[in-house]
């Protein structure tokens, strides 16, 4: 396997709380392959565990960074860029 990474800045504009984290965490489950996502250079936990996900305190602004293993680079890209647009997306936006 492969590892993809990339890294995205935060949109939500009241950062990972509960919502968006679990719009990402269900993404991130549901990608077929392993997903961790990490703030700065901070250890990276399992993107597909919401409490994982809030635990990391990302706040609007913030940068993240995916990781995806997989032996399909292509996939491993497509779910980069789903996950990347829900993080970039202002969910609390009205």
């Amino acid at each position: 396997m492969a590892e993809i990474t990339r890294t995205v800045r935060i949109g939500s504009s009241h950062g990972l709380h509960a919502r968006p984290a679990k719009l990402f965490a269900q993404a991130a489950k549901d990608a077929g392959s392993p997903v961790t996502i990490a703030k700065d250079a901070g250890k990276p936990v399992n993107a597909a565990s919401i409490l994982g996900v809030i635990s990391l305190g990302v706040e609007q602004g913030d940068y993240v960074t995916l990781a995806v293993d997989t032996d399909d680079a292509d996939a491993g890209e497509r779910t980069l860029d789903h996950l990347s647009e829900l993080l970039t997306t202002d969910h609390d936006a009205a």
